[in-house]
This record gives structure tokens, C-alpha cells and sequence, in this order.
């Protein structure tokens, strides 16, 4: 669910704007997962660009204090998810852990990384949501080391329905900055796509795992 449609489509143009997401509905672009897709979101370039940064933070800060307020830590979700919780745990002046994709192989061994006492009320923030997994990984993670996960946030969310119901499944809140149908409203206005190619956007988002065909 997007938290404010005017902070959407702010960052959407945003994204589009310094190319941290690229729409190429003609040419597909390959998630790791294997799955071909429209659209790559690398929303890493955002920490480059000052004032999309703050904007960023300050969303998601004024999500958990609105929606979240007994949030008690926050935990990032490695890699990508780690600056934006850092920021945000450091000005709501709370605890920040992380938490890493498998298990360190030497040292401690750790999978989560920080001293969040145990039985804390924690947000996790990630900056993307795509298939859910590497989310609901961390909130497993976080769960099982007797964490309560109440909320995962994230800076932008393909809103995908397998997706969105494992999540809603979990039983927390879930909020993004900005979606994917925002970004192709904004793109439309932009004329940065044809009417051939929004078809193929539109189509992708309602059953990714049989596009393009």
C-alpha cells in the first residue's frame, strides 16, 4: 500500500528522473530469481542525490510515526535496505540492526547484526519489494531470534498480487513510498511510453510469470 499518493508520485519522478528505475517493456531484463521483467529499479543511486534521500527518509520516518508508533527498533534489510534504516533509526532515535541474506560462515555466525533487545517491537525497512522473499526472509529471521515484527516499509513496491497476499498473509503492515503503477501513471505524463508498451507494463505487473507472452 503506498502511503501518500502525492509523496508517490513525487518519487516516482524522482526515480525516473535520475534513472535509478530504467522501462524497457521491449527488451526484458532478468531478476535473479529468473523471472523476466520490464522494469530494473536500483534504488542504491538515491543515496547519491541529497535532497531524493532526505525525501526519502523523512517518508518513511513520518509512516512509522503515524502508523507505527510502537515501533521500539529498526532493522534494515541487507544490503540495500541498510543506509535508509541507519537514517531513519538515528534521527527517531532508536535501535538499528540488520539483517544479512544467510548466515556469516565464520566469527559469531551471525545472521542478524546489532544489539536490539530481545522481544522488541521492530519495523523492517527494505528499499525494494519485488517477489516478497528476501523481505519475509528477514521477517523470519527477526521472528525466530523472538523478534515482533509490526511493520515493513520500503521506498518503492512492484505491488506484484502473489506478492502482495504472501505478505498480507504474514498479518503485518506493509507501506511503500512509491508503486509500480505510479510509476508507469507517471511515465504515461511524461510520454516516456507508447500505447504499445503500456499494454505490456500494465500486463506485466497482473501476471508477471507469463510475460511477455
Amino acid at each position: 500500500m503506498v502511503f501518500d499518493t502525492r509523496l508517490a508520485r513525487e518519487l516516482a519522478n524522482d526515480l525516473l528522473r535520475i534513472k535509478a528505475i530504467k522501462l524497457q517493456p521491449n527488451e526484458a531484463f532478468i531478476w535473479t530469481s529468473g523471472m523476466k521483467s520490464p522494469i530494473y529499479c536500483d534504488n542504491r543511486k538515491t543515496l547519491s542525490y541529497p535532497g531524493i534521500r532526505n525525501k526519502i527518509s523523512e517518508g518513511l520516518i513520518q509512516v512509522i510515526r503515524e502508523l507505527l508508533p510502537e515501533t521500539e527498533a529498526i532493522a534494515g534489510v541487507a544490503t540495500a535496505g541498510i543506509p535508509q534504516a541507519s537514517i531513519v533509526a538515528d534521527r527517531l532515535r532508536l535501535p538499528m540492526g540488520y539483517v544479512r541474506s544467510k548466515a556469516k560462515d565464520h566469527g559469531l555466525k551471525n545472521l542478524i547484526e546489532g544489539d536490539i533487545k530481545p522481544g522488541s517491537k521492530v519495523t523492517v525497512i527494505e528499499d525494494l519489494i519485488s517477489t516478497g522473499k528476501s523481505s519475509l526472509a528477514a521477517v523470519d529471521a527477526l521472528r525466530e531470534h523472538g523478534y515482533e515484527v509490526i511493520g515493513l516499509l520500503s521506498n518503492f513496491n512492484y505491488g506484484i498480487p502473489v506478492a502482495e497476499n504472501t505478505i498480507k498473509s504474514y498479518g503485518i503492515k506493509c507501506y511503500a513510498l512509491s508503486d509500480y503503477m505510479t510509476l508507469i501513471e507517471v511515465a504515461i505524463e511524461n510520454k516516456m511510453v507508447n500505447d504499445s508498451e503500456i499494454e505490456s507494463l500494465r500486463a506485466w505487473r497482473t501476471r508477471p510469470n507469463d510475460w511477455p507472452n
